[in-house]
């Protein structure tokens, strides 16, 4: 699958937003991919994963043994990775600010995890969620998305292995240029500003 595939799969499912955005870092933006509404069609979810999986080196694909996703973003996106990878997928909550498993999901020691993002931009989510697998006992060896958005600064510590990357400029919310000044912002994600 090419960039302009991908691209396609999101103008399709009406996923490739324009507008002033507010991402969950607070950092603002003049476009937004809506991953839960690429992933909301269960065929495309799993033709991106696919392709996903086809990324990741054989060396490092062949030794993974599950797929651990941070809720709320990365829920299906991990879901889908776990099943074109063929291994179990289980998802981090924050009850009390901390991802953890919960819901009886567990990892063996030493387990090799992926760790599943729809979309990375500081890296912060992934790094905490990497940080969580670690404290259940599992070693993440890799991390995927279906989408970097970090213009290549996001430094999760481990191999990382996005599908696309999507370089769009963002902005604090005090140093906004006067086109995206001029437009009402907006809070798309999952997380509170």
């Amino acid at each position: 699958m090419t960039e302009d595939d991908v691209l396609a799969e999101f103008r399709a499912a009406e996923a490739l937003l324009e507008g002033h955005f507010i991402l969950s870092s607070g950092l603002r933006s003049s476009r937004y991919l809506q991953c839960a509404r690429v992933l909301m069609d269960p065929a495309r979810g799993a033709r991106l994963a696919e392709a996903l999986a086809a990324r990741i080196p054989e060396h490092v694909r062949s030794t993974i043994a599950a797929v651990v996703s941070p809720a709320m973003g990365g829920v299906i996106a991990g879901h889908e990775m776990g099943r074109a990878l063929g291994v179990p997928a289980m998802f981090l909550e924050r009850p009390d600010g901390t991802f953890e498993l919960r819901r009886g999901f567990r990892l063996e020691p030493g387990t090799r995890v992926l760790m599943m993002e729809d979309v990375v931009t500081t890296g912060l989510s992934s790094r905490e969620a990497i940080a969580a697998i670690a404290r259940a006992g599992g070693e993440t060896v890799a991390a995927g998305a279906l989408v970097d958005r970090s213009n290549g600064t996001a430094d999760l510590g481990v191999p990382f292995f996005p599908l696309i990357r999507l370089d769009v400029p963002t902005y604090s919310a005090d140093a906004l240029p006067p086109e995206l000044a001029a437009i009402p912002a907006i809070k798309p994600g999952s997380r509170a500003a």
